[in-house]
Formats: C-alpha cells, structure tokens, sequence
C-alpha cells in the first residue's frame, strides 16, 4: 500500500525534527590526561551494569529508575550477538530486543551510557553471545583473525548494531559515551591484529566519534594493546585497590582509572552452593575507589534472569548456571532494593559529581502468592515424537540444524551382549539412557561421565539417548562447545569396541509452538513428558513458581519460556515476572526429563536460591583416601614472598609428566592452617602457560564446598575472583594440603606460576610448597 503524499512529507519532517533534536545537545566524552572529560570537565563515571535480555521489557525503565536510585550516572549495557541473530542474517531488533529503545530510556532518565557489542560478550550467557550457528561450520575458529568466515560474520553483525545505536553517541546528542572493543581478550589470546581489526570493525559500523574502550584484568592486561582504544580493568569485591592498578600505572601513567567490572556478587552453578559476597567486603574497595577519583561500573548492578535457553555454562571442569541472574547484586533478579543497594546509595551521597543529585526509588511492582497447581495433563515425550532424522553416524545438535534444547538419538543394537559398556564420546551434557523404552540409567557432564554399564542387549533391540542441553561454555578455549553427542558412540564388549551407527535422530526445540502443539491426555505419563495445567488470578504478580518436587527440565508460563530448573540445586524457584502473567487465566506447561514427586506447584513471594543437594561424587577425595608421597622424588621445592600478584618459579630443568602434585607446606601467617590458591599455571618448554582445557582434579585433601564455590578445580577455572580452598567450616585439617592434576597428556615445563587470593584477606597465602610432577598417577590409598 502507498502511502499518500501528505503522510510521507509529515514523517519526513518527524524525522528531520527528531535529527535537529539530537545535533542540537551534541557533546563530547573522552578518556583525558588522569581524568575523564565530560564536555571538556572531569567527570567520574558510575555505572550500573543492567543486561536487557534479562529484564522483561515492560520493566526496563524501572530497572534503570533503580540504578539512578543507587547513586549511578551511567547504565553499561552487552549486547548477545546470538539474542539478536539466531539464524544466519535474519536480524531482530524489536520487541524485547528493541536496544535502541533500552539506550532512548536511560538517556529519557538522565543517564549516560557504555555500550559492549562484543562480537564476544561472555556474561554467563550462551555460548557468550556467539549464535550457536557458527558450530556448523567444522572447523570453525573464534575469536581470532585466522578464520575468515567468523570475522565476515562478526563484521556485519557490528555493521547491524551500528544502524541501532550509532546515532546515540554523545557527539550526535546522544548519552553513549564508550563503546568497547571486544570483552576481557587477554585471557583469551594477545593476538593484536585481531582487536585491531574489531576496533576497525566497531568504527566502521559507525561508532566513529565516540570514546572506545577494552577491558582486561590486572594480570593480563599489559600483555598487548590497541592504540585508539581506553584500557579499563576488572576486579571483584574486597579487591586491594591500589595493588590492583599498580601495573597499570606504569604501563599507562597519564590514564584515567576504571574499574569497568567491579564484582558486586557472583553467578551460581547447577549443583554448587549459592554464591554471596559480604556488603562491608564489597562497599569498603568501592569507598577505596571512590575515594582515589577512580571510575567504576557495578557488575551487575541488577542481574536479573537468563530466561529460556540462554544461561551459559564454563570449562574446565564443565558446569552450567542456574537461569537465576540474581549475581547477589545490589537490585535482586525481582527488580528490589538489598542491603548492598542501602550501602551503596548511602555511600554515594558523599562522591557526587558536581551538579548530581540522587533520585527516590520508583515504586516495586507487586509480588504475589498463587495457591496450588495441581497438573492432571500430561504428553509423554516418546508419544510425542517429531518426524526423524536418518544419520549413519553419530552428529551433534548443530549438525541438525538445531541450536537448544533435547535430542533424542535412536538406534538398534547390532550383537547380543551382556553385562558390557555404552560409552559416549561426547556427551554435551546429560543424558538419559533407555533400552526398549526403559530407563537404564542418565549420565553427567559435569562428573566426567561417558560409559555406563548395560546388563544385557539382543541384537535388535532398541537403544534411545536422550540428550538435554545444559547450556554453552561461555569463557576460555572450550567455547567451542557443540551440544548432544560430538562424536560416537560404542559397545564395549570385553576387549572389543563396536561403532554404532544408523541413528534416527529427534529434535525438541525450545520454543513455545512446538511445546503448545504436543498431544495432551489427562493422564500421568511415565518417565519424561510435558505437563500442562492452568491457573486463575485476580490480580497478576510478580512471583516464584516452586519446582523443588520436579526434576530437570524447562518451564513455559503462557508462551513465555521462564528457564531451566534442576532439583539439585541451589536454585529451586524460578522468577515469573508479573507483567507476563493476567487476571484470570494462565497456561503453565512443565517438561520433566525425571519423575516429579508431585504434579504440583505453587507461586512463592520469595526465591529459593541456596537449597542445595550436596553431591558427594563431586569432592576430590572420597572418604578414607590418603595421598601418599613417601616414595616420590620431589622436583621443586621453595618459598613465596607475602603479598598479592603472581608468584613465578623457573626450574634448574626441564621435567615432564602428565601428573602433578602442588604440595602447601604451611601458609604466610604461622597460625594459619589453611590453603587457597587462586589460578595456578604451567609454564611450557616455550615460556608460556601451558592451556588448561583437559586437565583434571585428581586429588585434593580438603575443599569448602558448603558455604560457596571453592573446590580445588578452581586453581585452573580461569577466573582469578575464585579460589580453591580447604574447608573451614567443617573438618578443618592442619599443613600440609595437596593437590593433584591430570594434565590429559605428557607435557614438558619449565615452572609454574602461583597467583594467592586477589582480595584483602590473606588466609590461606602459602609460605613454602612442594611440587612434583611424573609420568604416572600418584599413590592414593583408601
């Protein structure tokens, strides 16, 4: 339909007013000589960072009145390059994806903002924002300048952020005053040309004006640079604030200073105990920033909820996030005021830019109660069954042309066995393992579980793996990480090992219309199905559906997908926003890949996130085990300096081995009987870290697993905020404290590197160590 020429000519002129408004409030922002210049005046940034995907859009402004609230000038912002691309070159930028109306209403509130486009974002999120659609490609390649076809793809999806958001930087009357280049590389890589060419790309897509930024850690950040481009650091709470910018200061002496992700909390894993960081760690390095004129943005300022598919996951070892983004932030993941939010607001009342006032807090969304759900409709999975898929061998989801959710792989048995081995190379994540329809047992990712034992088979007889999708690894060299079954899978029959092959493969997406087009009875259904109930209100809410008597799956509240949940813990609610529920009635669907102990639930007025079902399989040393070391020859023994940043110690020789053992003698202060290690890195024969993504815990003789996350993987999880450490709640033990690696493979080195805890505490900070290394497993005795 043409659009008369009266109409055209009155959008023409709309158009022209909403560019004369914007060229008439140009500004300028820019990293100056120790300062940041807002219009040619210092200016301390404050930020809050706020993730729009994980807010529903009808809460967007409420979140960022909150923010302003706290104290915050500047909202920081990622975008999800797979939120926005799903399919190769289908783009959407509407909706909930509508960015540029996330930056018109910070800007609307009076705030700046920072925008991180990626290409890689990392964030806990899928994949770290890459589409899963790069996996169909074999021998793909990213972050790097080496393949050709993830630069072509990472250019023109920035060339699509610019169309959204170029015209919001601050020299055109906008409030985005950064833009950053890439995301943490120098844990990653130190290729140059590669941040070059994203900096070229992120110009060229038209953020040509405004001030660019990267963001690295203390540790890594000197280890290349990018001219054009700000550098900032990242730290987490209770962080020794001048240690932390020490280096920083030589290497850059006339920089401003930011902390462009301070730590405010922690993210959970499925299976670990619920993450928390103390108010008085957390607000005592903020003052300390404060006071020192120093820049930061608040990581996350109010995480909210990976709703859907799109919680990540990291490795090594493998574990996924929970769909709660709550991160222990300042705002919680319902959108209200904590007690590190009253710390904060109280604190920034005395650090105001001149000209700055705090705003009152917006008034909560109301938060309800929903009686009992009781489901009597079922769909049985395998009676609900899409059409297949032949494939002779085994592939991955991607391969299939599907990027979340469960896939079923179905073959028959070749030979007639007993008593024999299944064993899958790889499972990515869970599996449920079915003979003729019955349950034979699951497998698990995160315990390194590829075999299980079947009692017997006949030839014929059919065998069904069901696949469930835990989310991508999100951080490090395992990013790439394609989902279902990577590569086979085999009898193992005595000394024998026989391929299957011939499958017919079954997708379950993730999306609302297939789950909504499934065939309900009413009826109980055995083993995994969809339940389906509906609910009445008088009043819509925000809420938190209870799923602590289901097992694993998905849940979807009229149309919206809420999240995963698993009754391991330590999330056992999950946030149902209240804008997305009605007066009257609602539709609730639940897929269950166990057996629920009820058909029930219920709408709590408070989250469940630190119920944990403790697992002790996943403790490195089972009850009883000793580590004995009387006959090993030790190969390097010696002392640390006191004090923060990485210890380096260089061998008289080269040795080699595919085991090592890191022995803690006894700790800084003598009093002190525990042990905490940060990061612990080889150093190979070529004088760099030697990469971390097979090895495995062994051993370790003590881990505090109650009270957080600081099991012994955590010496190589690449994360320097988390730390391993021995148990002080229950079971203390005295020096010494070991540690035993499987490096996956013989290596050669020439040292190793020790990094202590990175924040002010200094328990656990080893005085003297032991450290051997040899070709064959350590004696561990029962």
């Amino acid at each position: 339909m043409k659009l008369s020429r009266s109409i055209f000519i009155l959008i023409f002129f709309i158009s022209l007013t909403a560019i004369a408004q914007i060229d008439s409030k140009k500004g300028t922002f820019v990293a100056g000589e120790k300062s940041f210049l807002l219009n040619g005046k210092p200016f301390i940034v404050r930020a809050g960072e706020i993730h729009f995907p994980r807010i529903p859009r009808e809460y967007w402004e409420h979140r960022i009145q909150m923010c302003k609230a706290m104290g915050m000038n500047t909202i920081c912002i990622y975008l999800f390059w797979n939120f926005h691309e799903q399919q190769p070159g289908k783009f959407d930028f509407t909706g909930q994806k509508d960015v540029a109306e996330f930056v018109r209403l910070i800007q609307k509130n009076g705030m700046y903002c920072i925008v991180r486009p990626g290409p890689y974002a990392c964030a806990e999120w899928d994949m770290g924002g890459l589409p899963w659609w790069l996996l169909k490609k074999n021998d793909i390649q990213v972050r790097t300048k080496n393949d050709p076809y993830f630069m072509e793809r990472s250019i023109n999806y920035l060339k699509q952020v610019g169309k959204q958001l170029a015209r919001y930087q601050i020299q055109n009357g906008g409030n985005i005053i950064m833009v950053q280049v890439e995301n943490e590389y120098g844990v990653f890589g130190q290729d140059v040309a590669y941040m070059q060419q994203v900096r070229d790309a992120v110009r060229a897509s038209g953020f040509d004006k405004v001030q660019l930024f990267r963001c690295d850690w203390s540790s890594n950040f000197f280890k290349y640079d990018v001219d054009g481009v700000y550098t900032a650091l990242n730290f987490g709470a209770g962080s020794n604030i001048d240690k932390q910018f020490e280096k920083y200061k030589e290497v850059y002496p006339k920089a401003p200073l930011m902390c462009s992700e301070y730590w405010t909390g922690w993210f959970d894993y499925w299976g670990r105990a619920h993450e928390t960081r103390s108010v008085s760690s957390f607000i005592g390095s903020l003052k300390d920033m404060l006071d020192r004129n120093i820049s930061c943005s608040l990581y996350m300022a109010h995480g909210g909820t990976s709703f859907g598919q799109w919680g990540g996951a990291n490795a090594p070892p493998f574990g996924s996030m929970v769909a709660s983004y709550d991160y222990n932030a300042p705002i919680n993941e319902g959108g209200q005021p904590t007690d590190k939010f009253y710390a904060v607001r109280d604190l920034l009342k005395n650090y105001l830019n001149p000209g700055e006032t705090i705003s009152e807090l917006p008034a909560n969304y109301p938060v309800i109660a929903i009686p009992k759900i009781t489901f009597e409709e079922s769909a049985s999975l395998f009676e609900n069954l899409p059409k297949g898929i032949a494939s002779e061998t085994i592939k991955p989801m991607e391969a299939f042309d599907q990027g979340w959710g469960r896939i079923l792989y179905r073959t028959k048995f070749p030979e007639s066995a007993t008593n024999f081995q299944l064993k899958i190379t790889d499972l990515h994540d869970w599996a449920n393992i079915y003979i003729n329809g019955k349950l034979i047992g699951n497998l698990d990712r995160r315990k390194d579980e590829n075999t299980i034992k079947i009692p017997q088979a006949k030839k014929g007889d059919v065998l069904d793996i069901l696949v469930d999708a835990n989310g991508r690894v999100n951080y490090g060299k395992a990013i790439i990480d394609r989902k279902g079954i990577t590569e086979k899978v085999e009898m193992l029959v005595s000394s024998n090992a026989t391929l299957l092959t011939n499958w017919e493969v079954f997708n379950f997406p993730v999306d609302y219309n297939f789950q909504k087009n499934l065939k309900f009875k009413i009826a109980k259904a055995n083993g995994p199905a969809w339940h389906r109930a509906t609910f009445n209100l008088d009043n819509a809410g925000d809420t938190y559906i209870d799923m602590s008597s289901w097992g694993k799956g998905m849940v979807w509240v009229n149309g919206y997908n809420i999240g995963r949940y698993w009754k391991i813990g330590p999330q056992q609610t999950l946030y149902m926003p209240g804008c997305w529920l009605k007066k009257g009635k609602n539709e609730i669907i639940i897929l269950d890949l166990e057996t629920p102990k009820e058909l029930t639930t219920v709408g709590f007025t408070v989250p469940v996130l630190d119920k944990i079902v403790i697992d002790e399989s996943l403790l490195h040393r089972k009850k009883g085990e000793t580590l004995d070391l009387s006959a090993e020859t030790v190969t390097d023994s010696g002392s640390f300096s006191a004090g923060q940043g990485w210890k380096e110690v260089i061998f008289n020789k080269e040795v080699e081995g595919q085991y090592f053992c890191f022995e803690a003698l006894d700790s800084q202060n003598p009093k002190d009987q525990s042990t905490c290690i940060a990061e612990l890195e080889l150093i190979g024969a070529d004088g760099l870290a030697i990469n971390r993504s097979k090895w495995k815990i062994v051993y370790a003789d003590s881990e505090e697993v109650s009270v957080g996350n600081y099991s012994a993987e955590k010496i190589f999880d690449q994360q320097e905020s988390t730390l391993w450490s021995t148990a002080w709640t229950v079971s203390k033990m005295p020096h010494p404290h070991q540690v035993v690696v499987d490096l996956g493979e013989t290596i050669k080195i020439k040292g190793f590197k020790y990094l202590p805890r990175t924040d002010k505490n200094t328990n656990g900070n080893i005085k003297s160590y032991r450290f051997y290394i040899k070709q064959n497993p350590f004696s561990i005795k029962n």
